[in-house]
């Protein structure tokens, strides 16, 4: 099994589960660390039960990761099967967001692998599940960060612009923005007037202390700076800043929803390939644990309920 891309909290979790399953059914597992970039470089290790021995708490990835550029040539990915076969591999679990899954999807294609994918990444950005495993503890971390920032906003009466990540969509920005109580969540997937946002800040001048608008990465207005700046432009007599608050959005201990989920998954996903099924991603619906064809999880779209937005005009209305 391999970890790769951006780490999420919870990977460690389904890392345990992994093992541990495949363990519990008389089945040895190769970690290969540093992601693809690893297979290629031939960085395995037998893993045994006290290798995740005190790891379902902590953030991050004992298998370390990466991005592998060898990887996204035919010869950098003939490499990494080739060590597989030296190892005797059979099966893979990956773990990771679309651009691992897309390097699962060209492993099985191209040479035969037999592999099952975790939805590991905070940008809840894959098709076919609730939530990725790390999503909810970013959502917290995010909600944290805000809360404390509201307290310098509405002490000095400012307007903080603060930006979260999410790549290319605002799921981060979208809940948590409900969650905080923010005024506006600017998302990538809507259009960003901001003259609407000049509008609302002047209609709402004198009635509020603060103002939190939250900014997704991807905006197609700029970031929190960037908007704030043109925001600044039009009314300079406003107390405004802007805050990033960048990669502690990626860290920190799990939270038990995330744990829960990278628990259950990676059972589920070993199990499965005991069972000689594979090629596919995993996700949640409700309790219930979902299996997606890879390729479904790769090229459909996990859209947006755009009905948040109106929960936050609606709380946010004077």
């Amino acid at each position: 099994m391999l970890t790769s891309g951006g780490d999420s909290p919870g990977m460690n979790a389904a890392i345990r589960a992994v093992l541990r399953t495949a363990l519990y059914n008389g089945v040895s597992v190769l970690g290969i660390y540093n992601g693809y970039q690893g297979m290629i470089e031939g960085l395995f290790k037998e893993l045994q039960f006290s290798d995740v021995g005190n790891i379902i708490q902590r953030g991050g990835t004992i298998l370390g990761s990466a991005r592998s550029k060898d990887f996204l040539t035919f010869e950098g990915r003939k490499t990494a099967f080739e060590n597989l076969k030296r190892q005797e591999v059979h099966e893979l679990i990956v773990i990771g967001g679309d651009g691992s899954y897309k390097g699962a999807e060209k492993l099985m294609k191209e040479f035969g692998i037999r592999i099952n994918c975790l939805p590991g990444t905070i940008d809840n950005d894959i098709y076919g599940t609730d939530a990725t495993i790390g999503f909810d503890t970013a959502l917290n971390t995010v909600v944290e960060a805000v809360d404390k920032i509201r307290d310098t906003a509405s002490s000095h009466h400012r307007i903080f612009f603060v930006e979260v990540m999410g790549r290319h969509s605002g799921f981060i920005g979208l809940d948590s923005g409900i969650a905080v109580g923010a005024e506006m969540a600017l998302i990538p997937e809507e259009i960003t007037d901001v003259n609407e946002i000049i509008v609302y800040l002047k209609k709402i001048r004198g009635l509020k202390k603060s103002s939190i608008i939250l900014v997704s990465e991807g905006d197609d207005a700029g970031g929190a700076i960037d908007i704030m700046n043109m925001v600044k432009s039009q009314l300079p007599d406003l107390e405004m800043r802007a805050s990033v608050l960048g990669y502690m959005q990626r860290g920190g201990n799990p939270s038990a929803y995330d744990r829960i989920l990278a628990s259950r998954l990676g059972v589920q996903a070993v199990d499965d390939l005991l069972k000689n099924e594979s090629g596919y991603a995993y996700g949640v619906s409700g309790n219930n644990i979902l299996r997606i064809p890879l390729h479904d999880a790769l090229y459909c779209a996990n859209t947006i309920d755009r009905s948040k937005l109106k929960v936050i005009e609606i709380l946010s209305h004077c």
